[in-house]
């Protein structure tokens, strides 16, 4: 490539010139190419160290002036002929010009701009638009493509200098990261180490220091451990590593590929050595860190951040912290944790500006809402910068605001009397309830307001005694609370906050809080209508999802009044049947019934679907999906902390199994399925302001108040038992509802029933042991148990795919498993790099296991080709594609693990009758395409009336399976939903194995055994017996000839047709068998563009002269007609990868090798002549029947195929050469190569 000038030390002991004229030095790196010695190392160990760019350009070429001590690089070179290719330019485009010149300086300015004229024009031309990437930095990911084989779809995102630990040596090298891909390559004094780590295969990724590797990572996958170290920033090294490897687990859960942020706003001055994709990736991580802490929708972009200090008149101070700015929110964090949050969406700004600097408040800008708060803000650096940010965004915010006039309707509920505080503001969601009806109001009865309302007794507070009273005074602290700090979504969010809602939220604001604690208010606003266009889109959509809804709706809090009553129930069903029709990658999953009927009690059913979205989306991930690994996630933090907090009770509940039997349910349903619905309802209140962290704590807690009892458990369902009666007797003495009776008050009836545990009891237990517990911690702990869980998931798919193949498929597990990890690195690859049809679009984790991973025809010639035991060389292509025909049953352009594992058993299992049933398969429809099969020529009639007659038997039989699939189809309707007995119908149609018998066989015409015959000789060129199997098939194939010409005759006789004629070898009668029924194989001219080594045909011309090989080894030519062929000639002719068969009078003249063979006995024929005018013959055909007769009479072919080969030995190899895919292009190589 051509470089922009720049001097260089030429006197230089790395470098050796090659060529050279009074302008311009051709040179190579020392130790590149042959030879080197000890030089050649430690130039080698030295380019790798200092990462030079002579390890991808070992050539260069300078410009030098005779007199002038100054040389300038030109050009570089990774291979001689590319050099080479530069060096030529030079010395015909620029020699004569320069020699023109006197003055030295004139023709180094003359070069310099020739040459920077020659790159901008390239760049203009090559350069896609967008790329940012330094210089540095791709040099840096040319090496890698270079050295680990890998195509220009994988992208590097950075690159560090570190060491690798082989065994306890530290090996200096550089440590590459892609999106796909960890890579390390160490070159040091000749020993050379390449470690390619796919991030979906990491199963742990940890950093820690030990006395053995100080500060490392450690980096763990199935089969290796690994570790590096002596990173320059170990910090930024191992979060980038995270990230990539969540990246990749978010790939196996969800199909979800690595997608670049286009709408990232491009830097003024791109960094040096940071790549847009790191660029990127630095940015995701910070977008969701701001969505969590501040609980935003999950497409805010965070802007920017600064340092700043905000007044909070609550206390009347300057509180220190960062200003966030995103395009829809203006967002405040105080360094303390819990000194001050605050959210003030731009919707709700009325003014921004700035105030007055003084020496007290210096740079403060003010900040107006619609509510009259406003917020003052101060010590910002670059204020001009900010106001001028945030007046951009006001700009782009829609003049009438969505939500705004409906919420302006609504009243405080808080306040009975007339005189409300003075902080409810009409834009803030003061009374969520009773303000939202959707558009299918008029279509079904909708649940405008919490369900709580409609069916709690109309009891007044003053008669509920010291629990009304409680209430009460409830209800006037959050009142003041409001005063002090601010109602709605821009109140000030302090310890205090927290504090209240400990000590529980009143009835009455509950549904509020939950809004705006959550997030879910600020989603709701921003959409209005969403969700009743969803209920209207949904109504009377059947799906598996609204089924298992149906099955579900009467055990959602049955012993809650509201969900005795349709009215409940039908609420509960629209909202669930909305958000299945909104997600359908997760659709319904059990415990969301029971978490939205909660949501249902406090809040209206638009209310209630937002806190769902909120719930399942962004503060419980993954918790509702097909394998709830969230949850799974989440179990295993909660097992790591109890063996932190827990010691003593971990080993024991580890040897119980209890933990995994407990956390799925109390995490799933947030202990409303566990607990009294008034206790648990508690808990929900802390997790919508905490998040998952209140959850850990309280199972911690209820596990430290039963320790003893758990220690003295025997068994699982003992300690169960004791778990239960004390979940069912924590109680909320504080409720004003009516007491709800629980499910599992039948744990309770004993002798002595325990004792009754407060919930704000509990909730004061678990703050004040656990309470060390933080956000950025939990999240570390999930990145670390996902990891063991969704390789957990993968290992159990494997082993249930490799369950589902049938027994009779001849591999043992362990290859079956093998087969497996190299089948779904290839699906995986064509993810990473793209193929005609992405594979995220054809993986969907909802199907079963067997079908999530599938290939297509690309992906199967490459394994095919790798794994084989029958290479046919250049053929091999072609027959990998006939077989991926044979195999794709539902054509659909894929195949799926079993599919391909009954081909590979049919090559390595079958006995002899199996494999050649195979073969003969591969050159029939559908496997033998019909450019293949016609090769430009007609059909015989005897064929084409036998394929039409079964083409209509299989037309019959599809629209009779398409009959039947409508009449249960017509069944379904008339009983909808539908219920699974249509899926076992399915499925039992899949189990029925249907044995083929050689007679379902259909007949084999011409030209498609001319292509099977093809296919023989293609795999026994590399055999050691190459020489017996030739003559054997040309034996056979003669045999088979004469067969199918006798058969001919009989096909020919008038009044019987062709398909009544099953000619078999032994009922042929004696006199009419032909002595010479077939004619040479055509060798091709020489330099004929028609000769080919693949499968398919072609008419060509006859060639004048021809060799003959007689079935005894010898043979005449017309050349010589009495010499026998030495055993040379022999092998040479007959060790050839394609042929042509011409049968006489049948079958036109071929020209596909360079070499040919004589099937059959002598040359001159009284019964046939040659045909080379573009026919065959329309009535020969041959059945499996008698080739496999026919080959049974040689004994090598019957060795041939029935040997044994280790499929063990294919896949290691595969593996091996899995991921290498590039090819040098070196001169030298392809010279010697030549």
């Amino acid at each position: 490539m051509w470089l922009g000038p720049e001097e260089v030390l030429v006197a230089n002991a790395l470098w050796v010139t090659e060529r050279a004229n009074p302008f311009f030095v051709l040179q190579r790196r020392r130790g590149h190419g042959k030879g080197g010695g000890l030089t050649g190392l430690l130039v080698g160990t030295l380019d790798v160290v200092l990462d030079s760019s002579a390890r991808v350009a070992p050539y260069r070429i300078l410009h030098q002036t005779q007199d002038s001590q100054v040389y300038w690089t030109v050009a570089c070179g990774s291979s001689r002929k590319e050099i080479t290719k530069h060096w030529e330019w030079l010395e015909n485009n620029l020699l004569q010009t320069l020699s023109i010149f006197d003055n030295e300086e004139d023709i180094t300015t003359f070069v310099k701009g020739k040459i920077h004229g020659i790159i901008a024009e390239e760049n203009k031309n090559l350069q896609p638009q967008g790329d940012e990437d330094p210089g540095k930095f791709k040099e840096a990911e040319l090496k890698m493509r270079k050295q680990f084989g890998m195509p220009e779809g994988e992208k590097l995102v950075n690159y560090y200098s570190c060491s690798y630990w082989k065994g306890h040596v530290p090996r200096q090298g550089w440590l590459y990261l892609t999106v796909n891909h960890l890579c390390f390559y160490s070159f040091l004094l000749g020993k050379e180490v390449s470690l390619v780590v796919r991030w979906v295969d990491v199963t742990r990724l940890e950093k820690n220091a030990t006395l053995l590797f100080p500060e490392s990572i450690r980096v763990d996958t199935r089969d290796q451990e690994l570790f590096f170290s002596m990173f320059l920033n170990i910090t930024e090294t191992f979060k980038l590593m995270e990230q990539l490897a969540n990246l990749a687990m978010r790939q196996l859960l969800d199909s979800e590929g690595f997608l670049e942020d286009k709408a990232l706003p491009r830097p003024p001055q791109p960094h040096k050595k940071i790549s847009a994709l790191k660029r990127d990736l630095d940015a995701r991580a910070k977008n969701e860190c701001y969505q969590a802490t501040f609980r935003l929708p999950r497409d805010e972009r965070l802007d920017g951040h600064t340092g700043c200090t905000l007044w909070t008149p609550f206390n009347k101070v300057h509180i220190p912290g960062q200003m966030f700015i995103s395009s829809n929110y203006i967002c405040f964090a105080s360094k303390e944790e819990d000194a001050c949050h605050l959210i003030i969406p731009l919707r709700e700004v009325t003014i921004v500006e700035k105030a007055d600097s003084s020496g007290v408040l210096p740079s403060p800008l003010s900040i107006s809402t619609k509510s009259k708060m406003t917020f003052l803000f101060a010590n910002l650096k670059d204020r001009d910068f900010l106001v001028q940010r945030i007046s951009d965004f006001l700009q782009k915010m829609p003049s009438k605001q969505p939500g705004s006039s409906r919420a302006a309707r609504k009243t405080s509920i808080a306040d009975p009397a007339p005189e409300s505080s003075p902080a409810t503001q009409p834009s803030s969601p003061t009374s969520p309830l009773g303000g939202h009806q959707g558009a299918c109001a008029q279509e079904a009865p909708t649940a405008s307001q919490g369900l709580l309302k409609l069916f709690q007794r109309s009891t007044p507070m003053e008669d509920l005694g010291a629990k009304g009273a409680k209430e009460k005074m409830k209800e006037e602290s959050w009142n003041i609370h409001f005063f002090e700090f601010g109602r709605g979504m821009c109140m000030y969010r302090t310890a205090r906050t927290r504090e209240l809602v400990l000590k529980g939220i009143p009835e009455s604001l509950r549904g509020e809080l939950w809004l705006l604690f959550s997030g879910a208010w600020n989603e709701m606003v921003t959409h209005p209508g969403y969700y009743a266009e969803l209920v209207e889109k949904s109504t009377g959509k059947y799906s598996l999802a609204t089924e298992e809804i149906e099955r579900d709706l009467h055990r959602s809090m049955p012993e809650h009044p509201a969900f005795q009553n349709e009215l409940g129930i039908a609420a509960l069903r629209r909202v669930l049947t909305a958000y299945a029709f909104r997600n359908p990658t997760i659709g319904y999953c059990q415990a969301m019934n029971i978490v939205t009927s909660v949501l249902l009690l406090y809040g209206s059913e638009e209310e209630a679907f937002w806190l769902l979205v909120a719930l399942c989306e962004r503060m419980l991930p993954d918790y509702y999906n097909t394998r709830v690994v969230g949850a799974l996630v989440d179990q295993g933090i909660f097992e790591e902390l109890t063996r932190d907090f827990l010691p003593q009770l971990s080993e024991k509940m580890q040897d119980l199994g209890v933990i995994s039997s407990i956390s799925l349910s109390w995490f799933l349903t947030l202990f409303l399925s566990v607990m009294p619905f008034e206790s648990a309802v508690v808990i929900v209140d802390c997790f919508f302001y905490e998040g998952i962290k209140v959850i850990l704590q309280v199972a911690l807690a209820i596990l430290d108040a039963n320790m003893e009892q758990l220690l003295g458990c025997s068994d699982e369902g003992e300690a169960m038992t004791v778990l239960g009666r004390y979940l069912d007797n924590v109680v909320n003495k504080q409720s004003v509802s009516p007491p709800i009776p629980h499910l599992h008050a039948l744990l309770t009836s004993g002798d002595k029933p325990p004792e009754e545990v407060d919930i704000f009891d509990l909730l004061k237990v678990s703050y004040e042991k656990f309470s060390s517990l933080r956000a950025e911690d939990i999240e570390q702990m999930r990145f670390k148990q996902r990891l063991k869980v969704i390789q957990s998931l993968e290992d159990t798919a494997k082993r249930s795919v490799v369950r589902a193949i049938p027994g009779d498929i001849g591999f043992s597990i362990e290859e079956l498993e093998d087969l497996y990890m190299v089948f779904k690195a290839k699906h995986l690859a064509s993810q990473y790099w793209g193929s005609s049809r992405p594979a995220a679009v054809r993986r969907d984790p909802s199907l079963p296991y067997l079908e999530q991973y599938r290939i297509d025809v690309n992906q199967f010639q490459e394994l095919f080709a790798s794994l084989t035991p029958w290479a046919c060389g250049s053929h091999t292509p072609v027959l990998a594609g006939r077989m991926f025909r044979l195999l794709d049953e539902n054509k659909d352009s894929l195949i799926n693990f079993k599919e391909f594992v009954t081909g590979m058993s049919g090559m390595y299992h079958g006995d002899l009758t199996e494999k050649l049933k195979v073969l003969y398969k591969l050159h029939l429809p559908p496997a033998l395409s019909p450019e293949e099969a016609e090769s430009a020529l007609e059909a015989t009639h005897y064929f084409t009336e036998d394929s039409s007659s079964e083409e209509a038997l299989q037309q019959d039989e599809r629209e009779g399976a398409r009959n039947e699939d409508v009449q249960e189809k017509r069944e379904e309707k008339g009983t909808s939903p539908p219920d699974y007995r249509h899926y076992l119908r399915m499925w039992a149609k899949e189990k029925e194995v249907q044995k083929e018998t050689i007679k379902d066989l259909p007949k084999m015409n011409q030209e498609q055994f001319i292509e099977l015959c093809k296919t023989l000789y293609n795999m026994f060129s590399e055999d050691p017996m190459e020489q017996d199997l030739y003559h054997a098939i040309a034996t056979v194939a003669s045999l088979l000839l004469r067969i199918g010409e006798v058969g001919k005759r009989f096909s020919a006789r008038p009044g019987r047709k062709p398909r009544d004629i099953a000619p078999e070898e032994d009922e042929l009668p004696a006199p009419d068998l032909p002595q010479n029924p077939a004619r040479e194989l055509q060798p091709p001219a020489a330099g004929d563009p028609q000769a080919k080594a693949g499968g398919d045909t072609h008419p060509g011309k006859a060639p004048q002269e021809s060799q003959v090989v007689g079935e005894g080894g010898g043979g005449e030519g017309r050349g010589s007609p009495s010499q026998p062929l030495s055993d040379d000639e022999t092998k040479d002719d007959l060790s050839m990868s394609s042929y042509s068969v011409v049968s006489t009078g049948s079958l036109q003249c071929e020209d596909l090798a360079d070499d040919t063979v004589l099937v059959g006995g002598e040359a001159r024929s009284p019964v046939t002549t040659p045909h080379c005018g573009g026919t065959v013959d329309t009535d020969w055909s041959i059945s499996f029947e008698q080739i496999l007769a026919s080959i049974l009479t040689e004994s090598v072919l019957v060795n041939f195929l029935e040997k044994k080969v280790d499929i063990g030995l294919k896949i290691k190899d595969q593996k091996k050469v899995e991921r290498q895919f590039s090819t040098s292009s070196d001169h030298e190589q392809s010279a010697a190569l030549g």
